[in-house]
C-alpha cells in the first residue's frame, strides 16, 4: 500500500471562527425545525472510549437528539462488550427500526458489528453503514460495511518507531494482551513495529498486561500498569518509550511515565484527551471542544512535570474526530452534497473537526492478495511533541517492505 493522500485544511483561525459560528447556528437550526432523516451512532462509554463519546456529543450539539426532533440517536454499548456480543448487535440493529434512520456510525466498531451491519443490510438497504476504528478483520467489516475508517497500522507501525527514535528512544516496549493482538490490524502492526525496529536500530519488547474487559476489569487492568511501569523503567532504562493498545491502559501509564522517566509517542488512538488529563490532574470543561486550547493546557502541564520532548499526541483527537467526521459524512451524503465514496468528500468531513491538521492516508490493501480496498480507509496525523512541536511523520517514507508483511495470529 503507499501513500496516496495529503491534504492540508489550511486558514486556521477562519476555521475555527467558523467552527464556533456554525454550532450555534447549526445548533439553533435544529431545535427550530423537525430533522427529515435520522443518523445513529454507536459509541463505548466514557470510561472505556470518552473520545469517541465526545465526538457524538459534538454531533448532537450541531444536529440535535433525534427525540427532541433533531438528527443525531446515540447509544453506548456496555464496557463487557465481549461477554455480551448479542447484546452489541442487538442495540446497533435496533436503530433500523426508526423509519427515518438513513444512516449508522459506529466507533469504535468492536466485535459484533459487522454481524450486526449485515442484519441492518437484510432489513434496510437504504441505510448507509459506516464503521469507525474496526476491531474486526479487514475483509470481514469490508464486507458489512458502505466504508470502514481506520487509523493507518501500516504506516505508524513504522512512524511510531521513527518518532521514538527521534526522540532519543532505544528501546520500545509494546504492551497489549492476546484479544487485541488477534485483531489484524494490532496484531499487525506490532509485526511492522518490532521489524521497523531492528531496521532503525532500536530494542524491541512485548510486554502483556491485562485485558479490561476479563474479570479483573479496568480497575484491574489500570491498577497492574500502575505497578509495572516503574520496574520497567529500572530494567529497561529511562530511554525507553511506551506504547499500548488500550485506552483504558493509556492513563495509568502516563502517570506513571511522568514520575519515572520514559518516552510516550502517541497513543493507539491519539488525542491530547487520551490519558492526558487523568494523568496530569487537570480540568479541561472550560476547554471543551477547542483543541488547540486543550493542546495548550495540556502542554503547560506536561512541561511543568518535566515531560517536554518526552511525550506526544496529535493535535486533535482521532476517536472525537472518526465519531464526529463520519457523522458529518453521513450527513452529506444522505442529504445529496457529498458523494458516496469519495475520499476527497471524506477528508473534507474529517476536515470540518480538524482544522490546520495535516492528514495522510490511502485505502488499505492486502499483504496476502495486493488486492487494494475500494471502502476501508487507512489515515494517520503528524506527531505533535509536548514542549517541541510537531514531527513530520506524514512526510516520512515509509519502505515498501512494511506494505508487504503478512498477519500472522
Amino acid at each position: 500500500m503507499k501513500k496516496i493522500i495529503s491534504i492540508t485544511v489550511i486558514g486556521v483561525l477562519m476555521a475555527s471562527v467558523a467552527f464556533a459560528a456554525g454550532q450555534k447556528q447549526e445548533s439553533a437550526s435544529a431545535g427550530a425545525k423537525k430533522a427529515a432523516f435520522h443518523i445513529g451512532v454507536v459509541t463505548g462509554t466514557v470510561s472505556q472510549s470518552e473520545d469517541d463519546l465526545r465526538g457524538a456529543e459534538e454531533l448532537i450539539k450541531r444536529y440535535g437528539k433525534a427525540n427532541e426532533g433533531g438528527m443525531i440517536q446515540h447509544v453506548t454499548y456496555p464496557d463487557q462488550f465481549m461477554d455480551q456480543q448479542e447484546t452489541v448487535i442487538t442495540q446497533i440493529v435496533s436503530l433500523a427500526d426508526d423509519p427515518l434512520m438513513k444512516a449508522v456510525v459506529v466507533n469504535q466498531s468492536i466485535p459484533g458489528t459487522a454481524e450486526a451491519m449485515k442484519r441492518i443490510r437484510e432489513k434496510r438497504p437504504d441505510i448507509l453503514l459506516l464503521a469507525g476504528e474496526p476491531h474486526e478483520d479487514p475483509l470481514v467489516i469490508q464486507a458489512a460495511a458502505d466504508l470502514a475508517l481506520s487509523n493507518d497500522f501500516i504506516n505508524r507501525g513504522y512512524t511510531i518507531i521513527w518518532a521514538a527514535k527521534q526522540l532519543g528512544a532505544k528501546t520500545f516496549v509494546h504492551i497489549s494482551f492476546p484479544r487485541h493482538m488477534s485483531y489484524e490490524s494490532l496484531g499487525l502492526r506490532r509485526q511492522i513495529m518490532e521489524e521497523a525496529s531492528k531496521d532503525l536500530g532500536v530494542k524491541f519488547v512485548f510486554e502483556t498486561a491485562p485485558d479490561p474487559t476479563s474479570d479483573v476489569g479496568q480497575a484491574g487492568a489500570q491498577q497492574f500498569i500502575m505497578e509495572k511501569v516503574p520496574a520497567w523503567i529500572q530494567t529497561y532504562g529511562k530511554d525507553t518509550a511506551f506504547f499500548c493498545t488500550n485506552d483504558a491502559h493509556t492513563e495509568p501509564l502516563l502517570k506513571q511515565l511522568l514520575a519515572y522517566g520514559g518516552y510516550f509517542v502517541e497513543a493507539d488512538l491519539p488525542s491530547p484527551l487520551m490519558g492526558y488529563p487523568g494523568a496530569l490532574g487537570i480540568d479541561l470543561s472550560a476547554q471543551a471542544g477547542d483543541f488547540p486550547a486543550i493542546l495548550k493546557k495540556v502542554e503547560e502541564a506536561v512541561i511543568a512535570k518535566g515531560g517536554s520532548g518526552r511525550f506526544g499526541t496529535w493535535a486533535f483527537s482521532y476517536g472525537f474526530t472518526v465519531t464526529a467526521g463520519l457523522g458529518e459524512y453521513a450527513k452529506r451524503v444522505v442529504e445529496g452534497t457529498a458523494e458516496k465514496g469519495s475520499m476527497t468528500a471524506l477528508y473534507d468531513a474529517l476536515g470540518v473537526y480538524t482544522p490546520g491538521a495535516k492528514w495522510n492516508g490511502g485505502y488499505y490493501i492486502d499483504a496476502a492478495t495486493g488486492v487494494r480496498a475500494k471502502n476501508q480507509v487507512l489515515v494517520y496525523m503528524d506527531t505533535y511533541i509536548f514542549g517541541k512541536g510537531y514531527l513530520p511523520t506524514t512526510a516520512q517514507k515509509v519502505p515498501e517492505k512494511y506494505y508487504s508483511i503478512k498477519f500472522q495470529k
